[in-house]
């Protein structure tokens, strides 16, 4: 598979490679990660002829958006696709002990509060784009409208609100009908929230984590036929499932960023051994997997240095037999209604 390939992304025009730069971890999600590492591995992406690159404030509060600006500095071109998200904003704080390190290691000092009403959302793009240090961006994605982050069904209605009668979604379409930014979409974790989403709002795209991996599909069901009936693009983060099915991945790696249960390691050791039996590495397959469907455009993997980056470019083009992917739908392994890279198995 040439990761270099172009889908379009919903029908905005935009687009993307097929091999995407998520940069979830150049916000620091494991450690500290130097500026001068940040900016060789998204300069090696840059010149290894990838377009597409993903962000948020949420990533490392603010320290992936810099990480990325840094990188993008004097290499971007009209060919390259950036996007960021809206939903939160990041206040700084002098905490000796900011907030969110636990989960951001190497993260920002800076605080979070949830806010997708307009107001919310021109604030979060203005700050986004000082810490880019760009004029604009390509897509803005509503981010975590789910009940990770909202608890329950009236967390849930109160946020739609906020994009509702709060403005939130019409400043996006204003920004859009404007050529300020070319294409709306949103960041999920779980099944269930986009058919919310399509029901109230006409959006091109939405950045799927976890629900579409070589582990598990629930998306099957519902949301990728209901994006592909509307011409909706798909981008899979995670696909190596926060780390289970990585390159060189053990068995203490995260799955769906917490530590995995046995049943998940077994499971990840089937699919590996099947793999293998068919001369593929594990984290090609789980790579290539959801390029399988037509609605995903691309995958987004986040590599953290520049032998990350390179190593994601060749597994994306290990062959694989289709006898592989046979063998798992025959084991259990893999949804029978999956489609799989190089047709309908």
């Amino acid at each position: 598979m040439n990761p270099l390939d172009l889908s379009p992304l919903g029908r905005t025009g935009v687009q993307v490679t097929r091999l995407g730069f998520g940069t979830g971890p150049l916000g620091g999600a494991r450690a500290v990660v130097s500026d001068d590492d940040a900016e060789r591995t998204v300069a090696t992406a840059v010149e290894s002829g990838i377009n597409y690159f993903d962000t948020a404030p949420w990533y490392g509060v603010g320290q992936a958006e810099m990480h990325l600006g840094r990188g993008l500095r004097g290499r971007r071109t009209a060919d390259h696709v950036v996007g960021t998200k809206v939903g939160r904003v990041l206040m700084p704080t002098d905490s000796a002990q900011p907030p969110y390190r636990k989960r951001w290691p190497g993260g920002a000092p800076n605080d979070v509060r949830f806010d997708y009403t307009r107001d919310g959302i021109l604030r979060s793009l203005e700050d986004s784009l000082r810490r880019l240090d760009l004029d604009g961006v390509d897509a803005l994605a509503i981010h975590d409208l789910d009940y990770k982050y909202h608890r329950d069904a009236a967390g849930i209605d109160a946020r739609f609100r906020e994009l509702e009668s709060g403005g939130g979604y019409a400043v996006l379409s204003e920004m859009k009908s404007y050529g300020v930014i070319r294409a709306i979409g949103a960041g999920i974790n779980m099944t269930g929230m986009i058919p919310k989403f399509v029901e109230r709002f006409d959006l091109d795209f939405f950045v799927v984590a976890m629900p579409y991996t070589l582990m598990d599909q629930p998306a099957l069901d519902c949301e990728l036929p209901e994006c592909e009936q509307r011409g909706i693009s798909v981008v899979v983060g995670a696909p190596f499932c926060s780390g289970l099915l990585a390159p060189g991945a053990d068995r203490s790696a995260w799955y769906g960023y917490s530590p995995p249960s046995g049943d998940v390691v077994k499971r990840a050791l089937r699919i590996a051994a099947v793999c293998s039996r068919h001369g593929v590495s594990l984290a090609a397959a789980a790579l290539q997997f959801p390029l399988g469907h037509p609605a995903v455009a691309a995958v987004i993997p986040g590599p953290e240095s520049p032998e990350h980056v390179a190593s994601n470019l060749e597994l994306m083009r290990e062959p694989i037999p289709s006898d592989l992917w046979e063998e798992l739908k025959a084991d259990g392994l893999l949804r029978r209604d999956a489609p799989v890279p190089g047709g309908p198995s």
